[in-house]
């Protein structure tokens, strides 16, 4: 069967859709209305091989926060929807990504319970033009909880925000294409419970 899903959310605050195909080929076309995401966005499918269509409006003008944490409500809700029963994934995904002077480490298990551990330490105050980098644990958290998955972020090292927020994505992307990746060794859902 065909792992996709497209998830449409509409709220007072923002308008947003979203369509993920697990087996793509990183192909994407993201358009969320705040540049930063777009191009966050991008490497999630770049490096996950996921393919990624994304039109979304939200409240911009008062701030980025109810757009970015929809983003990851959505994200979430269509990874959910696309694993299906989980049945033959690996469920279990790792990367460490370096960019320049960073190095970023992401491990997931596609387990159903939430949890979030986000060891980002950023400088305080701090703005990508106009974008509040805390944004970003906003958007993981509302993906963990959507999607009912264990999730560690972590920085090692690095000077640069966006270099720690990009390697971060990017690192993201390719624990998330392990975790949700097929292993013929696998019969039928990778838990000795019979259900994830």
């Amino acid at each position: 069967m065909p792992r996709k899903a497209t998830i449409e959310r509409k709220t007072k605050e923002t308008d947003i859709r979203m369509s993920l195909n697990l087996d793509g080929k990183g192909v994407y076309s993201i358009k969320t209305s705040i540049p930063f995401m777009d191009h966050m966005l991008s490497h999630v499918a770049k490096h996950g091989f996921f393919d990624l269509t994304v039109k979304a409006r939200g409240d911009t003008e008062i701030d980025f926060h109810h757009t970015v944490e929809d983003l990851g409500i959505a994200f979430g809700q269509a990874l959910k929807k696309a694993l299906g029963k989980s049945i033959g994934i690996r469920r279990y995904g790792e990367a460490t990504v370096p960019m320049d002077e960073t190095l970023a480490q992401v491990a997931m298990d596609l387990s159903g319970r939430p949890y979030l551990a986000y060891g980002m330490e950023l400088p305080k105050k701090y703005k990508l033009k106009d974008f509040d980098p805390g944004l970003v644990e906003d958007f993981f958290r509302s993906v963990v909880n959507h999607a009912g998955i264990n999730l560690h972020v972590r920085l090692l090292y690095g000077r640069d925000v966006h270099h720690m927020l990009e390697a971060t994505f990017k690192a993201f992307g390719r624990a998330l294409d392990q975790a949700t990746g097929l292993d013929a060794r696998v019969k039928g859902i990778p838990s000795t419970k019979g259900k994830i």
